[in-house]
């Protein structure tokens, strides 16, 4: 049938005591008086090296590195937008760039799940849209004006196999299979409404024959989409997401193509048994998919990015960009691992910059230069358990509370708990103007990104987290949540 489409393996004891330790180290330097640029070196040392997730709050990522940065889309629905950052650590604070639009009443709607891919001295941007009915999603693409994956771009063609020429078609994946390009997509065909298939292409804007059907296992009836590949060990391994994804049991299964085999015969491509992602309920983690691979600005490590939530509800929001390495088994096939929570600190890709972000707990314990402080009575404890940045959390609703952020960077990120029972909070920067947040959710979700701060000096700030006692008409409480702040350095 068709369906609408659209907490944490928390720091080890090491991890622990290396924060401990570079916080006394910034202690004793600050007793030197440290000229303004080395203390900045020294905040970036502790900082370097590793990151969080998550990197975006879209869903269907797609990213690739090129030229000194990432390239990140996600779906955003009326426009393909284009994140761009040096390193992994710093995408979540990246200013948006707007890469395609169209005027063009028939696919101006519902874009989703863009793609982005290199041949020749030209991208083609690859996506989904429609005129505002579902049923009328069709593929369509994009080709750069330059040699830049964010643009400008023009509309070059629609991408249509003669036999689906009036089918719904979804989540384009461009596969390169011995020397030749295909289309691969998710789209109506004899096993589901959205099923894979796959069709030739003469360039990277012709479909230049028929789709053939894969009848791809998964779980789950109803979906297979989001088709990604690998290319190792004399194969093509084509991953890709089954089940609805607003379930938390939405993951991704795999099959394989050996090198020399025709893709578009069906019998060529060999199943494997069982899912190889799939949701990590101990990590809070649920619904890991639509999912792409890239690797580390060095060549050497593979990198699966993905979205997936912080809740086993049924729902399409929540859905967020996360990123994690990924290996090889030993008998040559991709290992993607476990999915590890939100806020599990992870070794940025090798020949990733850095300096990235830093973290502060809503207890106070930070691994860079930063605390948090409260006044007023608030309660704490670990019952949000895995939904939570190190299994715990502050929260209070009583009107005048509040927490004081005081760190060293250039901006500051709040992730904590949305609830039904949550309120507005009133945040200022410096003692600056406040601005009202609303930490209220439909749907209770864990180290969801509530505020992020604008740009500010390099140097020691403040940001005060004030309860004002107020909530909106649906929520049944006035709660605001304190869980964790990532510090950006640069």
């Amino acid at each position: 049938m068709h369906t609408q489409r659209r907490g944490t393996p928390y720091p080890p004891l090491a991890l622990r005591l290396l924060g401990v330790l570079a916080v006394l180290g910034l202690i004793l330097a600050g007793t030197c008086a440290l000229r303004p640029a080395a203390a900045r070196a020294a905040q970036r040392t502790a900082a370097a090296g590793t990151f969080r997730n998550p990197l975006n709050t879209g869903p269907d990522p797609f990213m690739t590195y090129w030229r000194g940065n990432y390239y990140l889309t996600t779906t955003q629905g009326g426009s393909i937008r284009m994140w761009r950052s040096p390193s992994l650590s710093t995408l979540l604070t990246t200013a948006p760039v707007t890469v395609w639009t169209d005027t063009d009443g028939s696919r101006d709607r519902d874009i989703w799940a863009p793609e982005f891919y290199r041949f020749g001295d030209r991208w083609y941007l690859y996506y989904t849209a429609d005129d505002g009915t579902d049923d009328h999603h069709r593929i369509y693409v994009a080709q750069s004006d330059g040699d830049d994956p964010a643009g400008p771009y023009h509309f070059k063609a629609k991408l249509v196999p003669p036999n689906h020429a009036s089918d719904f078609a979804i989540d384009p994946g461009i596969l390169q299979h011995d020397g030749r390009l295909y289309l691969a997509y998710s789209g109506i065909n004899q096993y589901q409404h959205n099923g894979i298939n796959i069709a030739p292409l003469s360039n990277p804007y012709t479909v230049s024959g028929d789709a053939v059907a894969i009848d791809a296992a998964g779980g789950c009836p109803e979906v297979r989409e989001g088709p990604e590949f690998l290319y190792r060990n004399g194969r093509t391994w084509m991953t890709y997401s089954t089940c609805d994804t607003g379930k938390p049991d939405y993951q991704v299964w795999m099959m394989s193509l050996p090198s020399g085999s025709d893709p578009l015969v069906p019998g060529n491509w060999r199943q494997h048994q069982g899912p190889v992602f799939s949701r990590a309920d101990g990590h809070g983690v649920f619904g890991p998919g639509h999912h792409a691979f890239f690797r580390s600005p060095d060549g050497t490590q593979d990198w699966i990015v993905y979205h997936a939530k912080t809740t086993s509800a049924y729902t399409y929001g929540d859905r967020t960009t996360r990123a994690q390495r990924i290996g090889w088994n030993a008998d040559g096939s991709p290992a993607l691992g476990v999915p590890l929570a939100t806020g599990a600190t992870q070794d940025l890709p090798s020949g990733d910059p850095g300096p990235g972000a830093y973290w502060i707990n809503d207890d106070g314990r930070s691994d860079g230069a930063g605390t948090v402080t409260y006044t007023g009575s608030w309660n704490s404890g670990t019952g949000c358990a895995v939904q939570c940045f190190w299994g715990d959390d502050h929260w209070s609703a009583t009107a005048g509370n509040t927490a004081t952020f005081t760190f060293t960077g250039i901006r500051i990120a709040l992730l904590s708990v949305r609830d039904t029972g949550n309120g507005y909070a009133a945040l200022s920067v410096d003692g600056g103007p406040e601005q009202r947040i609303d930490y209220y959710g439909a749907i209770r979700t864990g180290e969801t990104l509530q505020f992020l701060s604008p740009a500010l000096p390099y140097g020691r700030h403040t940001l005060r987290v004030r309860v004002t006692g107020e909530h909106d008409g649906q929520s049944q409480a006035s709660y605001v949540s304190v869980d964790r702040a990532e510090v950006y350095v640069n």
